[in-house]
């Protein structure tokens, strides 16, 4: 098909000697008229090509029926009131509702209202410690910016001005005085390309300006903090800090907000490990730790000498990873079991309680309670239960069904099942299948194959809407556990980081030959599916190995990888990837599999729909721009390459539901096409 042209520049860079052409460099400079237009003319190809699709109406028509239900979180509370989330179905951005006793409920804050078109959401809400006042983040048009507004919760009126630039940040009340905050400063050129990698916590104190906030740490040029948070414990007794250089490791500090100019005191001054205070009591400290226990452990410690020689075991490691949270006085230690949950209860001395008794096998959320609360609340979902909320008792264990989403959608017609299989060297992966029951193997059942691996992130079963909208159409759901993340603990995911990278995609290549092998689908009827570093996964397997899928769809994805480092916060990503800098083993690693510069010519790779927004400042879009140009310039065959690029919208969250499900219709409807189906499968077969 006809492409947009896209002009090339004479633009390189040297790399321990070696010489790197980079012809499309000119797309990072996102607040150029030229890239601009680069935008608009792809667009308009696209979606040329998009409106082609016959029944692409008629998924958009199916994702807006079964999306239209009502979606209520579990309630919380908050000083007098007791507060709780709804979507009535097809609102853009959930709203903030409180009741008070056996009152109705009223609308407290509506992200609705926030824009016309739902592209400013509600991204944090917290509430000083007697409820009398909220402070609120929101993001615009999806970027990682955020300002925050504070709101007096009786009147529900704005009480201060708006604080401005915070990024990657938590709001973490001291008493009813003030918060904590972090945030970077604002860069000069393009606020969401240029580098951003100084963070900073600040306290902003009640009734000052924002000139005013003390920086608490960071921001010293021999220290590049790149993510440091300022939390303040339940009882307001100490502020703990994480600094981190990268996305894995921490350093740990506490300082003591009870006593007046007290110091900081050490815990941990090396980023070795993922630790974190997870409840106090008094100076007595409780810390969750992978420190030479890759699955994690629980510990505790006094804060006079809380540094690791003086740790005591309170919840031991297991064979199985530990994700634990605290509600009522009591752990819930949280195990991921070949990525299932399993939940068990403690109390504080690490004596055993009892095992939560959970509805089925899947993914448990929630357990995250106040100290005084006896009652909480969890999630249960997996690949086609929609998730329902279940309320429970912290004393007794009695566990009762809260809420069940009334969705137009019937779970007892589809199934899952694990399976295990050997990727490239010998290592044993898990893969949970999802579709309808009674599916016949027969090679030609549409399938998307979904990955992750990276940065310690489980993939653990959860319904979507978008997923249940595939599967409903005869489509089959595979989703492997890929080295890189979290499943399995530190070693996991440290086997599929900087140069065991190539086990990730191994993993997914075997993923996909499992699936054929066995009569799933074809690589006819195969698509590969990521966002973010998932992106990168799609984007890395479909250059090498290009006739495996029949369709690639990599979303927001990191595909520059010798100049990801130098956008943003990109630097941060180094411990999964390294960076082209560090040494010339690493560049050459990282050209080796970068999907920028592993397109070839006269190869047919499959037809591809990139997906990207224009304010996405986690993973610039000039990463998809350029592997865009890259593939339009260089496919061979009839596949199409093409980008669809939504404007006023950043990596993901807060995308207003109108949004999302324009691009899902758009997603489906060029992945079916693309297999060959004229018509929606449910409806026919493929046209021969």
């Amino acid at each position: 098909m006809n492409y947009p042209q896209t002009k090339t520049v004479d633009t390189a860079d040297t790399f321990f000697g070696v010489e790197v052409k980079d012809p499309y460099r000119w797309l990072e400079d996102d607040i150029s008229e030229d890239t601009e237009a680069w935008v608009k003319d792809q667009n308009q190809t696209t979606f040329s090509y998009l409106d082609k699709i016959p029944f692409r109406k008629e998924l958009k028509e199916r994702l807006s029926e079964i999306w239209d239900y009502e979606k209520i979180s579990a309630p919380f509370k908050e000083g007098k009131y007791t507060y709780f989330s709804k979507n009535e179905g097809l609102q853009n951005q959930s709203v903030i509702y409180r009741k008070k006793d056996d009152n109705d409920a009223e609308v407290f804050l509506d992200p609705n209202t926030f824009s016309e078109d739902g592209t400013i959401s509600l991204d944090g809400l917290s509430f000083s410690k007697n409820g009398e006042i909220a402070a609120y983040s929101i993001s615009e048009g999806g970027s990682d910016w955020r300002k925050i507004l504070i709101m007096d919760t009786e009147t529900k009126t704005l009480i201060e001005d708006t604080l401005i630039d915070v990024k990657f940040s938590g709001i973490s009340w001291y008493k009813n005085e003030g918060f904590y905050y972090s945030s970077y400063d604002k860069p000069k050129g393009s606020e969401l390309s240029a580098k951003t990698d100084q963070h900073k916590v600040f306290y902003h104190k009640l009734g000052t300006s924002q000139k005013e906030d003390l920086l608490i740490y960071g921001g010293k040029p021999e220290e590049k903090h790149r993510y440091i948070y300022g939390t303040v414990t339940e009882d307001n007794k100490y502020l703990v800090l994480t600094p981190r250089v990268s996305t894995s490791g921490n350093k740990l500090f506490i300082k003591d907000l009870s006593v007046p100019n007290s110091e900081f005191i050490t815990i941990l001054n090396h980023t070795d490990s993922d630790t974190y205070i997870i409840e106090n009591e008094g100076s007595k400290l409780f810390l969750v730790t992978n420190l030479n226990t890759p699955n994690k452990k629980i510990v505790s410690v006094n804060a006079s000498n809380p540094t690791p020689e003086h740790w005591v075991d309170v919840i031991p490691e297991t064979e199985h990873v530990l994700s634990p949270s605290t509600s009522g006085s009591y752990f819930f230690a949280h195990y991921m079991i070949d990525a299932i949950s399993k939940v068990k209860q403690y109390d504080y001395n690490g004596t055993f309680i009892r095992d939560v008794k959970l509805p089925g096998l899947g993914s448990a959320n929630g357990f995250g309670g106040k100290k005084e609360e006896k009652t909480d609340y969890f999630s249960f979902t997996n690949y086609y239960t929609p998730s329902s909320i279940y309320k429970y008792d912290v004393d007794t264990g009695t566990i009762e069904l809260y809420r069940k989403p009334a969705i137009k959608y019937n779970e007892d017609d589809y199934e899952s099942h694990q399976v295990f299989y050997r990727s490239k060297d010998g290592t044993k992966v898990p893969m949970i299948i999802t579709h309808k029951k009674g599916v016949e193997l027969n090679g030609k059942n549409p399938t998307i194959l979904y990955g992750y691996g990276g940065f310690n992130i489980s993939l653990t079963p959860s319904f979507s809407i978008t997923n249940a909208v595939w599967m409903e159409q005869g489509g089959i759901l595979a989703v492997p556990n890929l080295r890189g993340g979290g499943e399995y603990g530190k070693k996991w995911h440290d086997a599929g980081t900087k140069m065991q990278k190539q086990n990730v995609f191994d993993d997914f290549i075997a993923a996909a030959e499992y699936l054929i092998t066995n009569k799933y689908t074809s690589s006819d009827y195969l698509a590969l599916r990521g966002g973010s570093n998932g992106g990168l996964l799609v984007g890395a397997v479909m250059t090498q190995r290009p006739d495996l899928a029949k369709v690639a769809l990599p979303a927001v994805g990191v595909l520059d990888m010798l100049r990801y480092h130098t956008f943003t916060a990109g630097a941060g990503w180094a411990y999964d990837y390294g960076t082209s800098e560090d040494n010339k083993e690493m560049f050459e690693y990282l050209k080796n599999y970068s999907p920028v510069h592993n397109v070839k010519e006269g190869v047919q790779y499959p037809a591809t729909l990139i997906t990207t927004g224009d304010h996405d400042d986690r993973v610039v879009p000039a990463h998809s721009f350029k592997f865009a140009a890259e593939l339009q310039s260089k496919q061979t065959g009839d596949n199409p390459t093409l980008i669809r690029i939504e404007t006023d919208a950043g990596h993901g969250a807060g995308t207003p539901v109108s949004k999302t499900i324009e691009q899902y219709a758009d997603i489906f409807g060029f992945t079916l096409y693309n297999m060959g189906f004229r018509k929606l499968p449910n409806n026919s077969k493929k046209d021969d």
